[in-house]
């Protein structure tokens, strides 16, 4: 299957957009951008760096284009490498008319997002995700940020991009263990709400972690369609966009604690078997659907374990957590599978029996 496939973020609202979806689609970014652009300022990591100065190439004919190259990974998300981009933008005249493309993965786009969402109070902004988390999450949804000391995406805005454009041909060459990293909040998406996404990695782990075939091309999809659908409902995250947290809340802490060192990937795959653990220790979730999570998590080589002795460092970045509210923790839990629920306030005693359970 070669098409295009145009799944629609924010219905007809006018922050709505499409993400696109196909195989060398990326030549179709100069119509995403629109007549009035004039400067394009293309951020991105040294690791797509070839990437980037093809994509400049492709513009120059209609556009002024400018290269931001920012550090990979979370390194990329800091308030002075955003400094770093709006004085490239300053001293480049930037418009409101102009646009900023983020090309690259999740931290990538995080950190353009936040730029174009900022500069002269928001610009226009296309997403290239060049990686399996970026293209089924990070750009998808209009979250943008950036950590501090304290912890991760404690700064943003939510803004919407005008497009998300998912070429799969960019992830020709990503190393395996990127795709499997990305592959924790696909698995996130099938324990919350498309279940097919799961019997699917279970049918065959390696056909499905392999970019150029259906049944991967199938679980991006489902993916992006379900984010699509909760942020279409909850843009900004006031009720329903909320289940998009499962494995969050302990995932970022363990990100925080090993100073981002660890694939998001990695961590958020902890943080569901803790939440799993969790929602069975309180009955709402069978033995079978906890044991399921740990099964298709070890298939694809994600952990699901963390030093038991960390634990007091993990409680106290939760409670500084943006999740929190009033105070009070919160966690997404499930009460079956594709049945998520909001789980408030739990003694700190659960908590701990929960995370005994991924300690070692």
């Amino acid at each position: 299957m070669n098409e295009t496939v145009a799944i629609r973020v924010g219905g007809d609202s006018p922050a709505g957009y499409d993400v696109l979806v196909g195989r060398g689609i990326l030549e179709s970014i100069g119509e995403q951008l629109g007549a009035q652009v004039a400067k394009v300022l293309i951020v991105h990591p040294p690791t797509v760096g070839a990437i980037a100065t093809a994509l400049r190439e492709s513009l120059l004919d209609r556009f002024e284009v400018i290269l931001a190259e920012i550090p990979d990974a979370e390194d990329a998300k800091r308030v002075e490498v955003a400094a770093f981009c709006w004085q490239i933008m300053g001293k480049t005249d930037f418009t409101r008319t102009d646009a900023v493309i983020g090309l690259g993965g999740g931290s990538a786009t995080d950190l353009a997002g936040f730029v174009a969402a900022t500069w002269l109070r928001g610009v226009r902004l296309v997403q290239v995700p060049t990686s399996v988390l970026g293209m089924v999450d990070a750009a998808v949804g209009g979250k943008t940020g950036i950590n501090t000391a304290e912890g991760k995406n404690l700064v943003g805005a939510f803004y919407a991009p005008a497009a998300v454009i998912v070429d799969l041909d960019l992830l020709e060459h990503l190393p395996h263990n990127e795709i499997l990293a990305g592959f924790a909040e696909i698995v996130k998406c099938g324990f919350i709400a498309e279940p097919e996404i799961l019997d699917i990695i279970e049918a065959d782990v390696d056909v499905v972690t392999d970019p150029s075939t259906p049944e991967f091309r199938r679980v991006i999809e489902l993916s992006i369609a379900l984010k699509a659908r909760v942020v279409t409902e909850d843009f900004t995250e006031s009720g329903l966009r909320e289940i998009l947290n499962y494995g969050h809340t302990l995932g970022h802490a363990i990100e925080h604690a090993e100073r981002y060192r660890w694939r998001h990937g990695a961590a958020i795959s902890v943080g569901m078997v803790f939440a799993a653990e969790l929602a069975r220790l309180t009955g709402s979730l069978s033995d079978a659907v906890v044991d399921r999570h740990r099964s298709i998590l070890e298939s694809l080589t994600l952990p699901i374990d963390y030093p038991i002795g960390r634990w007091k460092t993990l409680l106290a970045t939760m409670q500084r957590d943006k999740k929190a509210r009033a105070g009070m923790l919160r966690f997404i839990v499930l009460d079956d599978l594709a049945k998520p629920a909001v789980l408030i306030g739990p003694d700190e005693s659960l908590l701990f029996a929960a995370y005994q359970e991924v300690g070692v």
